[in-house]
């Protein structure tokens, strides 16, 4: 299964001049390889571009994307990454969303697919990704 980043819809979404073309073409290679899911943390980064959550779901169409509970494992996990990254001079004072979506792939054994490779590929060097990097 493959976990389908924030970024990645939102360039879809809202038409990115810049990114549009490769996430749709990674995306709709994803779908065709396997099944594609979003999780609370995707869902909540996309949700803020939209007014109704009737709106939001019609756009994210059940029928494409599975969703998936959040693991608590995946909150234990991404709080580690979070101390290796203030340990590393990280500025945020709290863990950033990003590391619970590549948590949750960690302990899930899926496979990520986003734009952000760096700061996955940096906390979680197990989780297989797919990214323009």
């Amino acid at each position: 299964m493959i976990l389908v980043d924030s970024n990645i819809i939102i360039d879809v979404l809202t038409s990115d001049p810049t990114w549009r073309g490769w996430s749709e073409a990674a995306l709709g290679d994803a779908a065709d390889r396997d099944e594609v899911a979003i999780n609370p943390i995707i869902y909540a980064e996309i949700a803020a571009g939209f007014a109704t959550i009737a709106a939001l779901d019609r756009h994210l169409g059940a029928e494409t994307f599975r969703r998936l509970p959040l693991p608590y494992e995946a909150g234990f996990v991404a709080g580690r990454a979070f101390v290796e990254y203030r340990r590393r001079g990280g500025a945020r004072t709290s863990p950033l969303p990003d590391f619970y979506i590549g948590a949750h792939a960690a302990v899930s054994g899926l496979i990520l697919l986003t734009r952000d490779a760096r700061r996955y590929a940096g906390y979680f060097p197990k989780v297989r990704l797919i990214s323009p990097d």
